[in-house]
């Protein structure tokens, strides 16, 4: 099976792309490069905006993964504009494209995002999906936009992921349980913005899983299915952190509870992944952190802005507001 992902250069893809070719698969990118490649070397990319792509350009592959747009909502608040035609039109516009090439799959990496503000309800996905921000209304757009062509003969999977923490290639200190621990090791303490705030937790491995499981379901399946490894308090996760890293440091870490409002609180159920894509979970909050702890000394410098996506896309938004303005002048 021969399998292109958007985005493979990525944060989940960097971590995907390797499990997929264990497994027999072939596969080839499409990124910009944003932020590096750090891609095994027999992965071919193709560097290309995906508005740019021609039908030509997907044909030949039976399945294709959606991991491209802007990742966050920081960077959907920076440029709301692009963070609409990267999170809603592109992806529906490369399924458009995926499927008059005669692709039999399109796998598109949603976010709990969509749910806004749940209070203490559990949510499926028949729940409303009520997000007022750029990027939870955005990635919403995408999803419909690409559900909505599904047939017969053009599976859609949308997996709506909850917040994903660990360890890539492509590293990431701007997600939440990341972000506790650069800071418990930097600074030796732990900040919760807001101790009673719920969000759903998924771990890179278990995320790379669930597409696995996706690429690998009968091709009669589409549909929405939200996929996390737990859903957790943001005090929960502070202390969790906290507790792995006095034990695995030997010294103690501060927690510092402030009560900043923060209208996004989400908590979902992951029955549907697991009855029918037999997405079963297998990592906490506990193995994030211990897995960050092996690996650090591949993103010890902690500072660099390769591992904080929005100090990138300021950095390029800039440079391509230079460069017009160099030609309008």
């Amino acid at each position: 099976m021969k399998i292109l992902v958007a985005g493979g250069a990525g944060y989940v893809g960097s971590a995907l792309i390797p499990k997929l070719l264990e497994r027999g698969y072939e596969v080839d990118a499409i990124d910009l490069l944003w932020f590096g490649n750090n891609l095994p070397p027999q992965v071919e990319i193709l560097q290309k905006d995906i508005m740019d792509l021609e039908p030509s350009d997907v044909e030949g592959y039976d399945q294709v993964i959606f991991l491209a747009g802007l990742s966050n909502d920081p960077m959907a608040d920076f440029a709301p504009g692009i963070n609409f035609a990267s999170n809603a039109a592109a992806p529906a516009f490369l399924a458009y494209l995926a499927k008059r090439a005669g692709v039999k799959r399109y796998v598109y990496g949603s976010t709990c995002s969509v749910y806004g503000y749940t209070v203490n309800e559990l949510y499926d996905e028949t729940s409303p999906a009520v997000s007022n921000y750029a990027y939870g209304i955005s990635k919403l757009q995408g999803e419909r936009g690409c559900l909505q062509i599904q047939d017969k003969g053009f599976s859609v999977i949308a997996l709506r992921q909850g917040t994903i923490c660990g360890y890539s290639p492509r590293m990431r200190l701007d997600l939440v349980v990341n972000t506790m621990t650069k800071t418990a090791l930097t600074t030796g303490r732990i900040v919760v913005n807001n101790p009673a705030i719920w969000r759903p937790i998924l771990s890179i491995e278990d995320a790379t899983a669930a597409y696995v499981r996706s690429v690998e379901a009968n091709f009669d399946i589409s549909g929405i299915f939200n996929v996390a490894s737990g859903n957790y308090t943001i005090g929960e996760l502070g202390d969790y952190v906290k507790e792995v890293l006095d034990e695995e440091l030997g010294q103690k870490v501060d927690l510092e509870i402030k009560n900043v409002q923060d209208l996004r609180n989400y908590k979902v159920s992951i029955d549907k992944a697991m009855r029918v894509l037999s997405f079963k979970p297998k990592h906490d909050v506990e193995s994030i952190v211990r897995s960050l702890l092996d690996h650090r000394e591949q993103f010890s410098d902690f500072d660099n802005p390769l591992y904080y996506n929005i100090e990138v896309f300021k950095t390029l938004q800039r440079a391509a507001g230079a460069r017009l303005e160099k030609v309008t002048v």
